[in-house]
């Protein structure tokens, strides 16, 4: 095993909407495994928005699990505001939060995996580089229109592309649903219903 110091840097909603656009979720324990066999893991952050005024927010389980098992969780409160047009619209990007830990870590790490195809890191990832440090980006190209910007994919050293992960990091999303039902108790058959 490689001794190279590696850190996670997870844009959620963005993995999120990537691994859908290619028909699977994402295995965050696989995920761990796949990276910690790379090399020495320093840190794992996963970031994401919530939406503070909802009282139950599908999300919160999985920050919950990634709390516990190992990844370094980083939310805020989402804004809510009306535009121009008069539309309610919501606004959370963690793009500030993301950016300030990996100039942190940029003088603990040899190499820094980016999940996001978000253009606006392409300047992040210069200064990182500037700083000595690989930097992976993983994201797609095989959906229309590619999920990573142009200018984020050729600042990367090495780009990725979340489909060739997907056999060591995916879950199948039906896959949940199957495990639900086969725990569930079957329905009592029709010749096992008594008459009253």
């Amino acid at each position: 095993m490689s001794e190279e110091r590696i850190a996670l840097f997870i844009d959620g909603a963005n993995l999120y909407a990537t691994a859908k656009s290619l028909g699977f979720d994402i295995d965050y324990k696989r995920l761990l495994k796949e990276f910690q066999s790379k090399g020495r893991l320093v840190r794992a952050f996963y970031y994401t928005a919530l939406i503070e005024d909802q009282e139950y927010s599908s999300i919160r389980p999985l920050i919950d699990w990634l709390d516990y098992n190992g990844f370094s969780v980083v939310t805020k409160p989402t804004k809510e505001f009306v535009d121009s047009m008069g539309r309610r619209k919501v606004k959370g990007s963690m793009d500030i939060e993301l950016a300030t830990d990996a100039m942190e870590m940029a003088n603990h790490i040899d190499h820094m995996v980016l999940f996001s195809g978000d253009g606006d890191f392409r300047s992040l990832v210069a200064a990182v580089q500037r700083k000595g440090v690989r930097v992976s980006v993983v994201s797609t190209i095989t959906t229309q229109p590619p999920m990573v910007a142009d200018e984020l994919r050729r600042q990367a050293d090495e780009f990725v592309d979340l489909l060739h992960l997907a056999a060591k990091v995916g879950r199948d999303p039906n896959e949940r649903l199957q495990r639900y039902q086969e725990r569930r108790p079957a329905a009592p058959s029709s010749d096992e219903v008594l008459d009253t």
